[in-house]
């Protein structure tokens, strides 16, 4: 058994890496010519003030109209110009794709719009009556599932859009389809709560039939992927002309229809509580010169809080920086919380030191860094059941790594959680088990109790998710 955490004392085993004291910063600026400021204090005064934050994730079957259903809410809530608007138009219509006009609004790059596919996850922020809700739009196709989990991985809620036509909601949802994908991958990563928008009803003349049809299979289907139903609502709507977005769908078929328009529905959305006192962690998800060529990572706050001036630890490089610039939102700020999406401008540091999953930290209570971990997992459709030595892709936060399957410890009861068999030969499909990974390189890893977020990971192989789960030791 691997000691819990390192001691001075221990001699470090497999499981725990203990680095050498990072060597000293040498820098101009230190945060004594900063005003140091008492970040918790603002930051109850900006929760007393300014509107919740959520962080909402846009999921499901390639083609099912994600992207055209955000574009239209965001025109429709004043984000996109009409003369934006009109560009677009005509631009998709000379590309012969008239009805992609809305999704462009997200779609931003030229290989994006010509295929007609979203590829990278897109990010905005718009409002709700109570809520400013920063977006990220997930590509729906199979080849782009590693940029979806990048997006999962930042996300607190999620949409799920459904097309309601005869034929591709069955195609998203049966075998092979991305709908049942996406949902076990969100659940797996954390996300509780849920909004199904059960699109292109204009195509199925507002049916209310076809809508408790795919609200049965969905039902059944989320309550088994481990979803309550007190936390999933239903909305039906149409992307393309723009009915039950808003405002209450007005047409004659849907008079049946007597629930909240999507953005009532994403405005009830519970707001997370963050980890805002406990110490400094910050994943980054990507690394850039910013202006005048100052080195700036961005990512997500997934703990405590930072200011500029301060000096944080960057692991597993074990190389110390100085925080020059906070930018939240895309607005400069001296200061930033868990759950804030930030870019930080660093110094003091080498661009080669730093990686997308690198994590920032604390100096006095740093992250783990591991090349081994424990994590109780749920396998998916597997093909080839998963044996000691197994090849896997893992991906944690925004980043992936080459990693095996060193043991498998025991297999689980779904629901208790109660050891059914130890130490088994190999796990199959829809089994929950607890095994162990060794990766090739050091992750930055956190147990699921101590941090979330930093406690999600997904075994991929093969192009297909073969197993997710959270990490039960490190």
């Amino acid at each position: 058994q691997p000691p819990s955490a390192p001691s001075s004392t221990a001699t470090p085993g497999p499981q725990q890496l203990l680095l050498p004291p990072p060597p000293p910063l040498q820098r101009s600026s230190s945060k004594s010519k900063h005003q140091i400021i008492d970040v918790l204090a603002e930051y109850k005064k900006r929760s007393e003030v300014a509107k919740k934050l959520i962080n909402l994730v846009v999921i499901g079957h390639v083609d099912a109209g994600k992207s055209t259903l955000m574009g239209h809410l965001l025109y429709l809530l004043g984000h996109v110009s009409k003369k934006t608007m009109h560009k677009y138009e005509q631009e998709s219509q000379k590309l012969g794709k008239s009805s992609f006009a809305f999704a462009w609004v997200l779609d931003e790059t030229g290989e994006e719009r010509s295929r007609g596919v979203t590829m990278d996850v897109a990010q905005c922020q718009f409002e709700t009556a109570t809520k400013t809700v920063n977006l990220l739009d997930a590509p729906g196709h199979r080849d782009f599932i590693p940029n979806m989990i990048t997006g999962a991985a930042q996300a607190d809620v999620a949409l799920l859009v459904v097309d309601s036509t005869t034929g591709e909601f069955e195609a998203g949802f049966e075998a092979g389809g991305q709908t049942r994908e996406h949902t076990l991958l969100i659940r797996s990563l954390g996300i509780r709560e849920l909004t199904v928008a059960v699109n292109k009803m204009d195509m199925v003349g507002w049916s209310e039939e076809r809508f408790s049809e795919i609200l049965q299979k969905l039902k059944a289907f989320l309550r088994q992927a481990g979803f309550k139903d007190s936390d999933v609502r239903y909305v039906p709507c149409s992307g393309l002309t723009g009915d039950n977005l808003t405002s209450k769908v007005d047409s004659v078929d849907a008079n049946w229809y007597k629930g909240p328009c999507l953005l009532d529905a994403i405005d009830h959305f519970t707001p997370p509580t963050h980890p805002v006192e406990k110490p400094f962690r910050c994943s980054i998800g990507d690394i850039f010169k910013g202006q005048g060529a100052a080195l700036s990572v961005a990512g997500r706050v997934e703990a405590g809080h930072v200011q500029v001036g301060e000096t944080v630890l960057v692991l597993p490089a074990n190389e110390l920086a100085s925080i020059k610039a906070v930018t939240v939102n895309e607005c400069p700020g001296p200061w930033a919380v868990a759950g804030d999406h930030v870019v930080l401008s660093v110094s003091g540091i080498e661009a080669a030191k730093l990686s997308i999953g690198s994590v920032l930290c604390t100096p006095s209570e740093p992250v783990r860094v591991t090349s081994y971990f424990q994590a109780r997992v749920i396998t998916f459709d597997l093909k080839v059941p998963i044996t000691i030595g197994f090849p896997v892709l893992l991906h944690y936060q925004s980043a992936s790594e080459p990693a095996s399957v060193r043991k498998l410890l025991s297999v689980l009861n779904k629901s208790t959680g109660e050891v059914l068999k130890r130490k088994p030969r190999c796990l199959l499909k829809h089994q929950t088990a607890l095994l162990e990974v060794e990766t090739v390189r050091p992750v930055c890893l956190e147990t699921y109790q101590t941090n979330r977020n930093l406690g999600r990971v997904t075994l991929r192989c093969g192009g297909t998710t073969i197993a997710a789960g959270v990490v039960t030791k490190v």
